[in-house]
Order: structure tokens, then C-alpha cells, then sequence
């Protein structure tokens, strides 16, 4: 078996593959397209589906976005023959080139079609022409002749005439007046010939004179083709035929005869003619400018103009640049640059595409204020026929005349026929031009890069190397070429391997990838990385292979240096990864040992003042009862509360930094939170600070203790007070958000949707190194005696206890923006509850029965006190064990009031969940100042459990006990 070759990059590819042949695709003048047959379960071919079409498909059709629609969905009554034709070819695999019209298009094709690809594909490539014109005009000629035999038999031309020879009169019919351009009137009384002849061109007028002469000389028949000047300075062709009669003297006595008008076949003739010598001029040629002077002489020769040329067109600056034009004898040349609006307005219909043709410059409205100028370059008449690509207007075909004439459709189409003539030879120059170019610069790119190139024939034969292989291996250019000679170069152990892939690849067409040692010049060997690709024809046919050779020695021996360093490495990381968390750890207890000695220290600075007034009122007030002065009695009463109520709230801000309040969410509008709260947040900022309030419309629900974020929200707007001494304005605003990943990490949050709640003010603002602090117990930037530096940690602490987080903005003098982001929930928002006075509340109903679980005795005293103000029979207990007792028991037990800590191993929800074993539906009022994880877990509550936050308005826990007894 022999071994493929070599991979190394061909210097014939000399640009890839899919460019080369995208760029030929797009170049070539004729249509072109790739379809896919369709066909009945019968076999008979039913339609085509399009699968690619070049630019010029639409120019050669008519058709317009095709690619992936079918023949019958574009043209739905597209003729049989075409589908039976190239079903054909898709089935037998044989070419067809044949000239079929289409009535449903309306245009007549030159075709050749042939099958690509395998024979189940289907598929079938056809390359067109669209030859209507030509049909067109042969078919004018065919039946022009046909009507010239059928006069010519029957006597019956297109204008007869009779010549009276001795009186010189020639009487003619109406069609002979016409064509030749005399008054009908002339014709019917008679008039000498010669003013007959006054309208034969002066070319033509000798030879005609000769033949007559003849035929009266010898009485012989007449025949000639001449043509004649029309009075608008058209051209018509005429064949005359006739005979002179002779006197017995020899005498000519009459010349009667027939003229016929054979203008289209002489057009149609001299328009072939033109473009066989187009075709045979142009052929061998390879300059662009000589090109379009050779086609602008035939075409000024064949037309009888004064000047034909062609120029590249600047829309921009509407001018034309002309390189050479044809002109006739004593005609002067305008090569150059010209400007479109020097000689009239008619670039306007240029730039859309349109043919200018105009019979007289003095009578058209687009060059009739610059006929002097038109005319003085012999253009009183003209044709201006623009070339476009892609619907730019970039070159154009003239033809000038010095004197009026009018212009024919056969000249028209002449014209453009010798237009798209040169415009494709040209093209076709340019792309050549490209080609050579392009595949230059690939052999000077192929020599300069340092990696080894090769090329080889689809079968593996190795052609082509670049100069780097050689300098590698030391051998003399073409030693490698051949189907095996490379496996010389590649190690023992890498070849076979190596050509096992090879062979692959050139059995598949699939990329050829491979890394082996090659033998250098001084006999080492050396690590390469190999890859190939096939070049393709645009049928998908392999045409050749180029491929590279990497030199990977070198980073091969590197990453097997830097494998044996990271097996070190790893335990150098770890050891250092140790070092760092001792230090991390060590600092986090150095801070955490800070942070709570400042929170110790300021417990016990605020709790000292507080139990003062507390302990103090209390002594006082049992001074005067023991005095009898009960006047002072309320004084005291009242301020003992006060001070009891501000401990109260001090240990929620620290249960809310710490994240173990105990929180009662529920579902809440925001919107209605801040709406009821914004007459006092008004009172408090007072009249100097402006407020504003922005509710978002379709506000989400939120699931959080509503009482918290009043709490929350009341603070942010008194901090936002006092960072405006001066007033300025205090905006609170809502709004929906969605939180993604990346800035879910950024701010600690797990990605969804929040609702946001965000307090701005134009106040002094804060510096980087403050907000850092913001959050910190205890932290304050407010005047000794102002703050307490709980505000921002409490609630930092409850936005964290509730899924969601506070982030501040701030920029010294401009102001400060603190958001707080709770999460969104999934739920209606519930009716604010409304605490009721104690002597207002419910009285219970006959046998209505709670039982209270609280190991503090005081507590348990008040609570049971509540109950019977109330009419409850009421049961209580001092831990959970004794508890449970009672609720396992056959006592009536309506509700259960019970602490959450309780000694003896049973805490109050373990309590309640053993209670529920046996009464499912006993509903249970937590009553704590601290609330465990597993109390409360998420943050959720089992249904018919409640909680109560300590210290509570005993006229608040008989309106929740009420309201819990007689819920359904």
C-alpha cells in the first residue's frame, strides 16, 4: 500500500478556495443557480426548490428573492418542460444544453444543465443566458424576410412605383411616398426621379444611379438595397426591384417596380455583424481602455454617428472621466472630465437607471437651455445609457450625433448589448487582474511566514512546498514531491499514525490533524503540529489540499517543565493558602473582638440611662402611694414607661443588627406602607425639607414585617433630616427590579426580582470611607448625644433577616440614596391590622380557655391577668415539659400562649409541634423577645401559628388573643 503524502500549503492556491470561487460565482455574465429536484411518489419530476443563485439570476430573469422557495411557488404556471427536463438530468446524470422559451416569463433562455453532487442529492446546476432579444430579433428578420419572398411572388411590395422614362415622371402609392419621405400628393400626380433620389444616403446614391443606368441600357431586371434619410433623421434600409422596358430601338420607355422595407433585417444583420467583430476585437485584448475604443468604433461605424465613447461615472460629483472616444472624421474628441449639468439636466434620469435618448437637443425640455453648448461638441442628438452594479450607477455608453436623428429600438438594443459586451470583458480583465494579484500576494505571504507550507492533489500526490520545508531538511526543491517520498522524513513510531490520518482525510474530505517528529537537516528530530484542509469547487469537488506545518518542540519540552513544577506547585499553593486563612481567621477575631466590645460597651451605656429612669420612677412612685400623694403618682408611671418603651426598642435595633428579632412577615404593598406614613414623615422633616413621594405603578408584593419596615423607613427619612441643616429635598420612591447574576453577586443577593424602597436626600453627604461604616453598631457621625448609632445596623440587620439587602450611594455635597431590596412575593398584600384600647376588647365566651407557658413568672402573672380581665378561664405553666402535660391532656385548650426559650430541654415550638400530634388544629400565639432558627425557620410559620414580638401593649395581646380564638 502506498502512503500519502506529505502535509505542507500549494502556492496554486493562491487564495482560498471559497473567495476564488465566490468571487468567479458573482463575476460571470450569465445566470446561474442550483436547485433541488422534487419529485412524486411516481418518479415524475413536480417542481424545484432553489438552493443558490448568483447576481446576475435576477438581471436574466426577473425573479427576485428565490433562494429556498420553489419554481411553481414563484411562477405557479411555469411551463412542463422545464420540470421534465431537468428531472432528467437529476436521474440519468446527462447534460442537456438546449434554447427554450417561457410564456409564463415571458423571455427565452439559453441553458446548460447539469447534475452535481451525488445522484440521491437530487441536485442539478444550470447555467442560462437570456436570449429574448436575440429570438426577438431573429425572428423579426425571419419574418421580414418571409414578407419579402411573399411580395416578391406576388407582385404586391410594400410600394410600387412605375417610371414614365421619356417624360421623367415617377408615379408612386402612398407607401412608397412615405417611405421615402415625400408629400403622398407628389406620388399620385408624378415627379421627376431625382427628386425621389434626393432622399438616398449620399453613399449609397452612386451604386444606385450605376444599377439603373444598367437596367435601362441593357433592359434587364433591377435590384438594389440602399438606404434612405427619414426627414426626423432616421435610417431605413429599402431592397428595390425592378425592369426597365424598351422601345424596338432600344429606347427605355418605362421602369416600373417594387421597394420593400428591410430595415429590421439589416439591422438585425449589421447589429450580428457588430458583435462578431465585437467578440473577435476584443478577444486577445487586456487593456479595459482599449476594449471600450474598439467597441466604441464598431458601434460608431454600424450606427453612422459622430462619436461613440465610455466613461466611469462620479455620482457624487456628476461628472463622467472619458479615457479615449471614437470619433468620425473631422469630429473632435471630448476625452476627459466633463460635468452632467454643463449639458442639461438629464443626469437626473441617469441615476435611476434610466436610458437617455434624445432625437433633437434644441426641442427636449432636459437640454433645451444648453442645446448651443451640446451642439458644439456634435451632440444635437444623443443617447446616454448608464451602466449600473449593485443599483450604482457607475459607468456609461454614449453615442453622439452632430446633426438630429431618431433613435430606433434595434439601435437602442445594440447599444446595450455592446455595452454589457464591454462591461463583462472589462469585469472580466479586472477580475483576472485580482486573481494574479491575489495569488502574489499568497505566494509572497506562503514565503514569508515562518510556518512550512504545502499543497497537494486530491489523491494525497504532494506537489508544492514552500522554501521552509527545504531549509528544514536540508533537501533540493521537488526531492519531496511524489505520493510517499515524505515518509522518509517522519519518526519510525509518529508515521503510522500519521498516515492513517492522512488517508482518512482524503477519504473523507474532513480536516487533516496530526502531530509528529520530522527529521531536520542535521538529523534531530522535531515535534510538529499538522493541519490540512481541502480546497472545493462550488459543486463541493476537492480540487487540492494546503497545509501547514507548526514547529511544537520547543512548547512541547515547556509544558512538560511546567506539568513537574505544578506538581510542586500545588503543594506550595496549598501551604500558602494555609498561611493566609491563620491570618484571615486571626484577623475576623480581631474584629469580631471590637466590634463586640463597642457593642458591649454601648449596651451597657444605653441600658444604665434607661434602667435609671425606669428603677428610679418606680422607687418615687412607690414613695408617694406610701405617702398618699397620688397626684405624682401618673408622672412617674408614664415616665417609667417611657424608659421601658425606649429599652424595648433598643433591643429590637440590636436583635435587628444581629439578624434574630423576631419578625411577623406578611404580605405587604409598599406602596400603602408609605402612603400611610407620609403625613408623619412630612411632620417630622418639618416645613424646611421638601418631600416627595414616587409610588411605582404595578408595584409588587413583598413579604415582610410591615411594623419593621415603618420603623426602617421613619429612620432613613430622620437620618435624611439631619444631613439637611440647611433643607433641601427628601425623596422616597418604589419600583420593581430585576436583579441578574452579575449584580446579584455584586450585592450579595441571591438573582430575581425585589422590590426596592429608597430614601434620597440633598444633604452633605457621606465619603467612601464613612459608608463603609454606615452599618457598623453603634457608628455616628451625629453630635454626641444625637444618635445612638443603631439606626443604619438595625436596619441593615432586618432588610438581611427578610432575603434582601440595603445599599448606599452617596457623594460628598450632592446628597445620599439609601435602597433597601426585599425580595418580591408571589401574593395579595393583607389589610393593616388596628390595635384596640384593653377595655375595649372582645369579652371571651363562656369556657373559653388559654393556656400560657412562660418560664418568667412576671410574665406569666401579667398574661394571666389579661385573661381573666377578659373572661378567660386561663392555665398555666412554667416550662414545656409540664406544658405538653396539660395539652396531652382532655382539658379544654382554645389557644396556646407560650414563650419560645423554655428550660428543661423543650423549647415552645418543640412544644406546639408534640401539642399538634394529638390537636392538629390548636392554634398557638408565640410570645418572645428572641426568636431561634428553628422556631421560625425561613421566616414562614406553620398555619394557625402566630407571633408576638415582648415587650407588647397588653390592650395589642388581647386583641390578637380574641381575634385567634374566634378565626375559623
Amino acid at each position: 500500500m502506498q502512503s500519502p503524502p506529505s502535509p505542507t500549503a500549494s502556492a496554486e492556491t493562491l487564495i482560498p478556495a471559497q473567495e476564488r470561487y465566490r468571487a468567479l460565482f458573482e463575476a460571470i455574465d450569465a445566470g446561474f443557480c442550483i436547485v433541488e429536484m422534487i419529485f412524486d411518489p411516481d418518479g415524475t419530476a413536480s417542481d424545484y426548490r432553489f438552493i443558490e443563485v448568483n447576481p446576475q439570476f435576477e438581471a436574466q430573469t426577473g425573479l427576485t428573492d428565490v433562494v429556498g422557495r420553489t419554481a411553481r411557488e414563484i411562477v405557479p404556471d411555469l411551463e412542463r418542460f422545464w420540470f421534465d427536463t431537468y428531472g432528467k438530468v437529476a436521474l440519468t446524470g446527462e447534460s442537456v444544453r438546449f434554447d427554450h422559451g417561457s410564456e409564463q416569463m415571458e423571455r427565452w433562455f439559453e441553458v446548460h444543465a447539469f447534475r452535481i453532487g451525488t445522484p440521491d442529492a437530487r441536485m442539478v446546476a444550470i447555467l442560462f443566458n437570456d436570449v429574448s432579444d436575440r429570438r426577438r430579433a431573429a425572428i423579426v428578420t425571419q419574418e421580414s424576410e418571409e414578407r419579402l419572398n411573399q411580395a416578391l411572388t406576388a407582385g404586391n411590395g410594400i410600394g410600387t412605383w412605375d417610371w414614365d422614362v421619356p417624360t421623367d415622371r415617377v408615379k408612386a402609392d402612398d407607401r412608397f411616398t412615405h417611405l421615402y419621405g415625400v408629400p403622398a400628393e407628389t406620388g399620385r400626380k408624378g415627379a421627376p426621379l431625382e427628386q425621389f433620389f434626393g432622399r438616398i444616403h449620399p453613399d449609397d446614391l452612386p451604386a444606385v444611379r450605376t444599377q439603373i443606368a444598367d437596367a435601362m441600357e441593357t433592359g434587364g431586371d433591377f435590384s438594389a438595397e440602399y438606404r434612405i434619410l427619414q426627414p426626423n433623421g432616421a435610417v431605413r434600409w429599402v431592397a428595390a426591384q425592378g425592369r426597365c422596358r424598351l422601345a424596338v430601338d432600344g429606347t427605355p420607355l418605362r421602369f416600373p417596380g417594387v421597394s420593400f422595407d428591410i430595415t429590421a433585417r439589416k439591422q438585425a444583420d449589421l447589429r450580428q455583424n457588430a458583435l462578431l467583430e465585437l467578440g473577435d476585437a476584443i478577444r486577445d485584448l487586456t487593456d479595459p481602455d482599449e476594449i471600450a475604443y474598439v467597441a466604441s468604433r464598431i458601434l460608431g461605424t454600424v450606427l453612422n454617428v459622430s462619436r461613440v465613447g465610455y466613461g466611469v461615472i462620479d455620482t457624487v460629483r456628476e461628472t463622467i472621466t472619458v479615457e479615449r472616444d471614437w470619433n468620425a472624421p473631422g469630429v473632435t474628441t471630448i476625452a476627459g472630465t466633463l460635468k452632467f449639468r454643463d449639458h442639461g439636466s438629464y443626469i437626473e434620469d441617469l441615476k435611476l437607471g434610466r436610458t437617455v435618448a434624445i432625437t433633437d437637443v434644441a426641442l427636449d425640455a432636459r437640454t433645451s437651455a444648453t442645446a448651443p453648448v451640446l451642439k458644439a461638441i456634435s451632440a444635437a442628438s444623443f443617447v446616454n445609457m448608464p451602466l449600473v452594479e449593485q443599483d450604482d450607477f457607475v459607468a456609461l455608453l454614449y453615442a453622439n450625433n452632430a446633426v438630429p436623428r431618431a433613435w430606433s429600438d434595434d439601435d437602442l438594443l445594440l447599444m446595450r448589448e455592446v455595452a454589457d459586451r464591454v462591461r463583462s470583458a472589462t469585469e472580466r480583465l479586472r477580475a483576472e487582474a485580482d486573481r494574479r494579484a491575489s495569488e502574489e500576494q499568497f505566494r509572497v505571504f506562503a514565503e514569508a511566514v515562518p510556518n512550512q507550507i504545502w499543497a497537494a492533489r486530491p489523491d494525497g500526490y504532494l506537489y508544492w512546498f514552500n522554501q521552509q520545508v527545504y531549509a528544514f531538511n536540508g533537501l533540493q526543491p521537488g526531492a519531496l514531491d511524489g505520493m510517499t517520498t515524505w515518509a522518509n522524513q517522519i519518526h519510525p513510531e509518529d508515521y503510522p499514525a500519521a498516515a492513517d490520518a492522512w488517508h482518512h482525510a482524503l477519504g473523507t474530505g474532513e480536516r487533516y490533524g496530526v502531530e509528529f517528529r520530522a527529521r531536520g537537516k542535521d538529523g534531530v528530530y522535531r515535534w510538529f503540529l499538522v493541519r490540512a484542509d481541502a480546497v472545493r469547487a462550488a459543486d463541493g469537488t476537492i480540487l487540492r489540499w494546503v497545509g501547514t506545518n507548526t514547529d511544537i518542540d520547543d512548547s512541547r519540552r515547556q509544558t512538560a517543565e511546567m506539568a513537574r513544577w505544578n506538581e510542586t506547585l500545588e503543594e506550595q499553593v496549598a501551604a500558602r493558602t494555609r498561611e493566609l486563612m491563620a491570618t484571615e481567621e486571626a484577623l475576623r477575631q480581631s474584629q469580631k473582638m471590637e466590634a463586640v466590645g463597642q457593642l458591649t460597651g454601648g449596651i451597657a451605656h444605653d441600658f444604665n440611662n434607661l434602667l435609671t429612669g425606669i428603677t428610679g420612677s418606680l422607687e418615687l412612685l412607690g414613695i408617694r402611694i406610701a405617702q398618699g400623694r397620688l397626684n405624682d403618682v401618673e408622672r412617674y408611671s408614664l415616665a417609667a414607661q417611657g424608659a421601658a418603651k425606649r429599652a424595648a426598642a433598643l433591643t429590637h435595633r440590636l436583635l435587628a443588627f444581629s439578624r434574630r428579632q423576631t419578625l411577623d412577615p406578611r404580605p405587604t404593598d409598599v406602596n400603602r406602607l408609605v402612603s400611610g406614613l407620609e403625613d408623619l414623615v412630612r411632620r417630622t422633616v418639618g416645613p424646611g425639607i421638601e418631600t416627595e413621594v414616587v409610588e411605582s405603578v404595578g408595584l409588587w408584593t413583598t413579604l415582610v414585617d410591615a411594623n419593621q419596615l415603618e420603623n426602617a423607613l421613619l429612620n432613613l427619612c430622620i437620618n435624611a433630616r439631619d444631613a439637611m441643616p440647611e433643607g433641601g429635598r427628601l425623596t422616597i420612591e418604589t419600583a420593581n427590579r430585576w436583579i441578574d447574576t452579575r449584580i446579584a453577586q455584586e450585592r450579595d443577593l441571591e438573582p430575581g426580582q425585589y422590590v426596592s424602597l429608597c430614601v434620597s436626600d440633598t444633604g452633605t453627604g457621606m465619603t467612601p470611607e464613612i459608608i463603609a461604616k454606615a452599618v457598623d453598631p453603634f457608628f455616628t457621625t451625629k453630635p454626641l448625644g444625637l444618635g445612638t448609632g443603631l439606626g443604619l445596623s438595625m436596619i441593615y440587620g432586618f432588610a438581611r433577616q427578610s432575603g434582601g439587602h440595603i445599599r448606599i450611594y452617596s457623594e460628598v455635597g450632592e446628597g445620599t440614596n439609601v435602597c433597601l431590596y426585599l425580595p418580591r412575593h408571589f401574593g395579595e398584600a393583607e389589610s393593616a391590622d388596628v390595635d384596640a384600647e384593653l377595655a375595649d376588647a372582645p369579652r371571651a365566651r363562656a369556657g373559653e380557655t388559654v393556656l400560657v407557658v412562660d418560664d418568667e413568672p412576671t410574665v406569666r402573672m401579667l398574661v394571666m391577668e389579661v385573661l381573666e380581665e377578659l373572661g378567660y378561664a386561663a392555665i398555666e405553666a412554667a416550662d414545656g415539659a409540664a406544658g405538653l402535660k396539660i395539652l396531652q391532656s382532655n382539658a379544654r385548650i382554645d389557644l396556646l400562649v407560650t414563650d419560645v426559650g423554655l428550660p428543661g430541654g423543650m423549647n415552645g415550638r418543640q412544644m406546639a409541634d408534640a401539642a399538634r400530634i394529638g390537636r392538629p388544629a390548636l392554634k398557638i400565639l408565640f410570645i418572645t423577645g428572641y426568636a431561634e432558627n428553628a422556631v421560625i425557620g425561613n421566616g414562614l410559620l406553620d398555619p394557625g401559628m402566630h407571633v408576638m414580638t415582648k415587650p407588647f401593649a397588653m390592650e395589642a395581646l388581647a386583641g390578637r388573643i380574641k381575634t385567634l380564638i374566634t378565626a375559623g
